[in-house]
C-alpha cells in the first residue's frame, strides 16, 4: 500500500497571475477557455495560492472589426453575438517618409495600457502575465514596460532611421507599485511591427518569456511570432501541432508548469535568468487538440 500524499502545511504563498486575452475575446470568455491552465497550476503548485485576474479591453468592437465578418445573415440578430472587445484596433496608414510602404498604428493602444495598469493597481501586484494572440502581444509590452530603464528608452520620441513619431511611454505605467513580473507565458504572440513600436524592444525584454507558437496557426505568421521570441533576451519556445489558440493537452500544460515553476524557483533564489531555448513539441493529432474557438 503506498504511503498517503502528503499536503503541505502552513500559510500558502500568493501566486498573482495577469491574463490578457485575445481579440474579439473578453475576460470572461478568456476565463473559460484557460480553466485547464488554472487546473493545471493550482495542482502543480500546492503551496501557493493562486488568483488569476482577467480584465477586458476598453474597446467594444463592431461586427465589422471582426476577421472574416461578411455581414449579417437574415437570421441574426443583435443579442446572438458575444461582445467582442479588444486592447486596441490595427489601422494601416502611409508611410511618412516611404510612399511605397505602409505603416501600422495601433488606435486605442494608450486606452488599452491604461486598463491594464488599472487591473495592477487595483488587483496587484503580479508575479507573470499570461497572454494570447493580441493579449500576447500587449503582454511583452506589460513585461517591457515594467523593466528598470525603460522609461528612459521612451525618452527619444523619433526613431532617426525611419523619421516616425514614437509610441509614448503610457502615463499609466509611470507611478505604478509594481515591481518587473517574474515570467510571461506568450501563446500566439506577435511583435507591434515598425519603428512606431520600437522602444517597447530596445533594449530587450529581459523577463522570462515562454513563446507557444501553433504549426497550424493561419492567424498569427511564424515571422511575427518569432519577431517578438527575437527580442526576449530570455525566451523558450514550444511549437504545438495546431492552430490559433491556447493548447490544453497535457504536454503543452506541463510546458507551461514546469516554465512557472523554474521562474519562481529562479526569482526566489535572486536570478530570473533563462537561457534561451527552443523547443519543439512533439506532433500529435491535430483533430484530438481542445479548439476553444
Amino acid at each position: 500500500m503506498s504511503p498517503p500524499i502528503k499536503t503541505p502545511s502552513g500559510p500558502k504563498t500568493s501566486l498573482n497571475i495577469l491574463m490578457l486575452h485575445g481579440y474579439t475575446q473578453s475576460g470572461p470568455l478568456f476565463q473559460s477557455k484557460t480553466r485547464a491552465l488554472h487546473k493545471a497550476l493550482t495542482k502543480a503548485l500546492p503551496t501557493y495560492s493562486i488568483h488569476l485576474s482577467y480584465p477586458t479591453g476598453p474597446i467594444r468592437l463592431n461586427p465589422s472589426d471582426i476577421p472574416g465578418y461578411n455581414g449579417p445573415s437574415t437570421m441574426e440578430t443583435e443579442g446572438d453575438t458575444e461582445p467582442a472587445y479588444g486592447w486596441w484596433r490595427r489601422k494601416d496608414m502611409p508611410h511618412p517618409s516611404k510612399k511605397e510602404e505602409t505603416a501600422i498604428l495601433y488606435t486605442g493602444l494608450q486606452d488599452g495600457l491604461t486598463r491594464i495598469a488599472e487591473t495592477i493597481t487595483e488587483e496587484g501586484p503580479f508575479d507573470g502575465v499570461i497572454g494570447f494572440s493580441q493579449g500576447a502581444c500587449a503582454a511583452g509590452m506589460v513585461a517591457s514596460l515594467l523593466e528598470p530603464g525603460r522609461q528612459d528608452a521612451f525618452s527619444s520620441r523619433t526613431s532617426q532611421k525611419d523619421e516616425v513619431e514614437t509610441e509614448a511611454f503610457p502615463a499609466s505605467f509611470t507611478s505604478l507599485r509594481q515591481p518587473p513580473l517574474k515570467f510571461a507565458l506568450i501563446y500566439s504572440g506577435f511583435v507591434a511591427p515598425g519603428a512606431r513600436y520600437m522602444h517597447f524592444y530596445d533594449p530587450p525584454i529581459k523577463t522570462p518569456a515562454l513563446h507557444f507558437l501553433g504549426s497550424l496557426d493561419g492567424v498569427v505568421e511564424e515571422a511575427r511570432s518569432k519577431g517578438l521570441i527575437d527580442v526576449c533576451e530570455r525566451a523558450k519556445v514550444v511549437t504545438h501541432p495546431g492552430g490559433h489558440f491556447l493548447p490544453s493537452q497535457r504536454p503543452w500544460l506541463d510546458a507551461a508548469i514546469g516554465f512557472v515553476k523554474e521562474c519562481l524557483e529562479q526569482a526566489a533564489m535572486g536570478d530570473i535568468r533563462v537561457e534561451k531555448d527552443y523547443i519543439k513539441g512533439e506532433e500529435d493529432n491535430v483533430e484530438n487538440m481542445d479548439v476553444p474557438f
